[in-house]
């Protein structure tokens, strides 16, 4: 099982998604686009592409950021899904996902920094992926933006402030704009690149500061992270075979 990473920052790495993957003992690539690596030649070899989030939006340049080129990112997600490959984004990977199938992002109605709940839909409490997390959830978020969603798509949870947090795109493409990847060592560095933005947002309702996001427990959203993704990959291994 090989799994490839898009990462934009170095503030925004794969946390937990990393953690998990190490664990099972799965080969790791990367695209840190940030130190200039290159995005795949091909999507052959890969099994899992995890895009991350990032400051950018699917609308940011190259003039405004050199090195992120949503447009080759948007084509290699829309070649691992017509590949029939497994795809899940984060936060502006979970936009660049519904960009690359045709469904243009927008902005959410509240920005969300912290840990807050999530609920599950309906249609979200079917999908047995999601079978462990019961009707609601406390999750990480730092965002402004959520993704678009196209015409077979489903929302699969919510939030108070946010009312895309899980989309199901595919039967094996799914974007998270929630970040259940943090973990103290992002939160950090979180921290230290956003001073600024937590200062002029301290009043907002669904923004904590950093003494608060420092006391937040990430252990809980980790381990129902990690038993969705040895759940969704079970599932794709064996559809793939399947086929």
């Amino acid at each position: 099982m090989h799994i490839h990473f898009l990462i934009h920052e170095v503030f925004e790495g794969p946390g937990a998604f990393l953690a998990w993957a190490e664990v099972k003992g799965y080969s790791v690539g990367y695209s840190r686009v940030y130190i200039g690596e290159q995005l795949p030649h091909s999507v052959e070899e890969i099994d899992l592409l995890i895009v991350m989030g990032g400051p950018q939006s699917p609308r940011t340049t190259l003039e405004m950021c050199p090195h992120f080129d949503a447009a080759s990112e948007m084509a290699l997600i829309k070649q691992c899904v017509e590949s029939n490959k497994a795809v899940l984004g984060v936060c502006l990977g979970a936009q660049l996902i519904g960009e690359a199938l045709g469904a243009r992002h927008e902005h959410s109605p509240e920005k969300e920094i912290g840990c807050f709940p999530i609920t599950f839909t309906d249609e979200g409490k079917c999908i047995d992926l999601f079978s462990h997390f019961g009707n609601t959830s406390v999750v990480g978020h730092w965002h402004s933006d959520m993704p678009g969603l196209t015409e077979g798509s489903q929302i699969v949870a919510y939030s108070e402030g946010c009312p895309r947090q899980i989309v199901k795109y595919e039967e094996f493409v799914y974007g998270f704009q929630c970040h259940m990847e943090f973990n103290p060592e992002l939160i950090e560095l979180l921290i230290a690149h956003s001073e600024e933005e937590l200062a002029d947002n301290k009043y907002r309702r669904y923004v904590q500061q950093p003494e608060n996001l420092r006391k937040n427990d990430y252990t809980s959203m980790n381990h129902q992270l990690f038993v969705f993704l040895d759940t969704f990959m079970a599932a794709y291994v064996e559809k793939s075979h399947w086929k």
